[in-house]
């Protein structure tokens, strides 16, 4: 049995003494988000037994908590819980902060609980300790109806090894909830789905010597994998939301040519070109040329662009949002004509090209086009009328909200949605079990909120994930592209392997 928690969020911990509630929390909690008691009476008082100092401790015990709430970050409230007014208030601060709250009550034997109580330097006097095994047997049946987002109970007999805690962000115990309450495993999976992996950091030990080596192996590795496509960021100055700007970074049509030339079967592309980095003609050129190369393997990838600061860097115009899709839209445009038949000319909105000439041809008779972004008014219209794909970001409820809205403007254009295949992507971080998950959380998270971390990596172990891209799959992905977190550690690709391997199933589409 584990017990599973939304995190962050507020646990309050409830049960007679000598039950195990502090040991347990020490075991599976942080020292500074225990919130305890006995250590707050030995701080205002002569010990952690000093019950004159108890109301002083409590007051503290409800500032600090309240304080570690209300900036959302896990706490544990560990007293004997037996207070409903503390269990309200414990509540009411979760609710306030937008936390779940969840009780864990301690069943443990009440001859354990007396056994303890004896051996302790100044135990609990025994008719304490019998009113508070009576009062914990009535608060037992109570919890449920108490609006704790979770009850969890701990039976203990004294021997038994502590119940563990894994704890998963919101998103993914939302898939479990969307699931049935069932709990997810590679054999689970009822949908098939593709998966891509993104390589979005090239800052790997080694330094550029070895990046070349470092890359060569990724591929491999994903292609062993099962992934299907494989991609690059259209960046050249590092993003905010993965690295510094003096981060390496690695022009992303010169890397998939070199990913061309150490893979067999997987797709490339890049999430997504950046329309105003390239003469647009020269683009439709350049992906050609990869698709020659890589055996018909190419993916345009293709949107309007929006870090400014890279674009002013490099010298390049950063219009208003308004003409750079006017600049997508022609090139949406453009791109197949310079793919297809003949030299016709074309003039748009932005650009004119006298002569759509390219040669050598694609080797597919169409390369697919994926645009990237979700705008509702411009840019899904621009993917149901020339995109064979469209990624997009965010939950499954957001996921949902926009496919019905490309629905309509693909009922505007008198195109069947179906003929668009749905890429999704996000961070992820994957571990084979909660005490790995934990580690590697810890440890990305650095000097910040390991919780907070977690969240935003979408970080949980084979099963977790598995469960959220079920959810995934069934509000309308047919590709989820992974931007593995810790690309750079051995064993990462081949660990979400098994995740990969819960959806292979026949594809659902033309694009491999």
């Amino acid at each position: 049995m584990t017990i599973r928690l939304a995190a962050p969020c507020v646990v309050v911990l409830v049960g007679p003494s000598g039950s195990g509630k502090s040991t347990w929390a020490a075991a599976n909690f942080e020292p500074a988000e225990i919130m305890s008691s006995d250590e707050l009476r030995a701080r205002v008082g002569l010990g952690p037994h000093d019950v004159r100092a108890s109301a002083d401790a409590f007051a503290a015990l409800e500032l600090m908590a309240g304080r570690r709430i209300a900036r959302r970050l896990t706490t544990v409230v560990d007293t004997l819980g037996l207070d409903p007014e503390l269990r309200r208030w414990s509540i009411d601060q979760a609710r306030a902060a937008g936390l779940p709250a969840y009780a864990v009550g301690f069943d443990t034997a009440p001859s354990v609980c007396r056994a303890r109580n004896k051996a302790r330097d100044k135990p609990v006097p025994a008719k304490t300790l019998t009113g508070q095994i009576t009062t914990w047997a009535a608060t037992r049946e109570a919890l449920a109806g108490e609006g704790f987002d979770g009850v969890h109970l701990v039976v203990a007999d004294g021997e038994t090894p502590a119940v563990p805690v894994a704890r998963r962000p919101a998103a993914l115990v939302a898939s479990q909830l969307a699931a049935g309450g069932q709990q997810s495993s590679p054999a689970a999976a009822s949908s098939t789905l593709e998966f891509g992996l993104q390589i979005s950091r090239f800052s790997w030990p080694g330094g550029p010597a070895e990046t070349g080596e470092r890359l060569a192996a990724v591929a491999a590795e994903a292609e062993a994998a099962g992934f299907t496509s494989l991609w690059v960021m259209d960046h050249v100055v590092q993003i905010p939301q993965v690295g510094r700007a003096w981060d390496d970074m690695l022009e992303s049509y010169t890397t998939l040519a070199y990913l061309a030339g150490v893979t067999s079967r997987i797709r490339l592309g890049a999430l997504v070109t950046a329309v105003g980095f390239r003469n647009v003609a020269h683009l439709a050129k350049i992906v050609a040329t990869l698709d020659v190369v890589s055996g018909g393997r190419a993916i345009c990838g293709l949107g309007a662009g929006w870090y400014e600061r890279e674009a002013r860097a490099y010298g390049w115009p950063h219009p208003s949002a308004r003409e750079r899709l006017d600049l997508l839209e022609d090139a949406l445009e453009l791109l197949p004509l310079m793919w297809g038949p003949g030299t016709p000319a074309y003039r748009g909105r932005v650009i004119a090209v006298p002569e759509a000439i390219c040669y050598p041809r694609p080797l597919q008779e169409r390369i697919p086009v994926l645009v990237g972004g979700q705008g509702e008014r411009r840019t899904l219209k621009l993917v149901a009328r020339h995109g064979d794909m469209c990624n997009l970001f965010g939950d499954p409820s957001t996921v949902t909200a926009k496919l019905a809205v490309l629905r309509r403007h693909c009922d505007a254009e008198g195109r069947d949605p179906a003929e668009i295949r749905v890429t999704h992507f996000a961070e992820t971080l994957v571990a084979a079990d909660p005490a790995e998950l934990r580690a590697r959380v810890v440890a990305g998270a650095g000097n910040g909120d390991p919780d907070a971390y977690a969240a935003t990596v979408n970080a949980g172990t084979v099963e977790d994930q598995v469960g959220r891209y079920r959810i995934l799959a069934g509000s309308g992905v047919h590709t989820a592209i992974v931007g593995l977190v810790d690309l750079h550690e051995p064993g990462v690709v081949a660990g979400f392997a098994p995740v990969v391997e819960a959806f292979a199933g026949p594809s659902r589409g033309a694009v491999q």
